[in-house]
């Protein structure tokens, strides 16, 4: 952490709680650019795995003698009153404690969260209780450690605005939706918006959830990147909703076609038969096709062609 911004008592406070965060969560807490004070913490129900929540946090300079931290939920199931009730009860839980450390009491505030919800959870709003907590085996058909860790964003804190909890001010971008592929009950439906801020992509996912089809979808997997080009580095992240490791495959793909400032939704409906490894293939393969038809990549004939290199967005291809 750079002791030079901040004033000392600030600056000893941070690091303190940062060392004392990192040895209660361990691997849980993430450590994304230390320079800019940027941190991650990935907070589940261990009796209900899929119920998680990524707090994303930025600390100012002045924290915490002056200033909260400024964070960012990230749960591609918490949303509508659910959301506000999570961010309004941090807030409250800041004022309360205004000038101290804060954040443990908010990681065990979305912990007690998470644990009180399942009881009063609503089938539209997420995870259903009602039914299996996976739709899936057991992933022994996946090395866990061959997929790299996606929970490091590029932010700075010049772009804290972007993660204020309000998105209703943002215009809201034009959704695409692809073509459905079904393999033995379970479909496939892949939506993308072009967006260039974090409330853009909230305001698509919950605009999608309007929907009662896609908001009754076993799974809506989700991943964005968003291009800062003033620091030459990408804002991005990807939602599992349940389907383990299926968002980090997603924005594997996303950064393999070097695509920006796009999200990408993929609905999966369960059909009761397990897919194993069919699915993530289904789940990219959706993704990919949706990109090709809006002109954010390259067919795979078009790629190879011009040796893989893909392409930032560009006009839509006629067919």
């Amino acid at each position: 952490m750079d002791a030079g911004l901040g004033s000392p008592s600030d600056v000893q406070s941070q690091v303190e709680e940062i060392e004392a965060l990192s040895a209660i969560y361990g691997d849980e807490w993430c450590v994304i650019d230390e320079a800019s004070r940027i941190f991650c913490i990935r907070i589940s129900d261990v009796y209900q795995p899929r119920w998680s929540v990524c707090l994303q946090i930025i600390l100012p300079e002045d924290y915490p003698s002056s200033a909260p931290p400024i964070y960012q939920i990230n749960a591609g199931w918490l949303r509508g009153p659910d959301r506000i009730k999570l961010s309004n009860s941090l807030e409250e839980l800041y004022l309360e404690n205004v000038g101290e450390s804060i954040l443990y009491l908010w990681v065990e505030k979305i912990r007690e969260f998470l644990i009180e919800r399942p009881q009063c959870a609503n089938a539209v709003e997420g995870p259903e209780t009602g039914r299996a907590v996976t739709t899936e085996e057991e992933d022994e058909d996946w090395d866990e450690g061959s997929i790299p860790d996606y929970s490091a964003l590029k932010l700075n804190t010049e772009q804290a605005h972007l993660f204020s909890s309000s998105s209703a001010d943002e215009e809201l971008p034009p959704i695409k939706h692809g073509e459905a592929v079904t393999d033995r009950r379970s479909t496939f439906q892949p939506h993308l918006a072009p967006v260039v801020t974090p409330k853009q992509v909230q305001r698509v996912i919950d605009k999608l959830c309007e929907n009662k089809k896609i908001a009754s979808a076993t799974h809506n997997i989700y991943a964005y990147r968003i291009y800062c080009e003033d620091k030459n580095t990408f804002l991005q992240d990807c939602e599992d909703d349940g389907e383990t490791a299926a968002g980090g495959r997603l924005l594997h793909l996303l950064q393999i076609l070097d695509v920006r400032n796009v999200l990408v939704v993929v609905s999966r409906w369960y059909g009761g038969i397990l897919l194993g490894p069919d699915r993530f293939k289904h789940i990219n393969n959706c993704a990919r096709n949706i990109l090709v038809q809006e002109g954010y990549t390259e067919t795979m004939d078009e790629a190879s062609r011009t040796g893989g290199k893909s392409r930032k967005p560009k006009s839509k291809k006629m067919k």
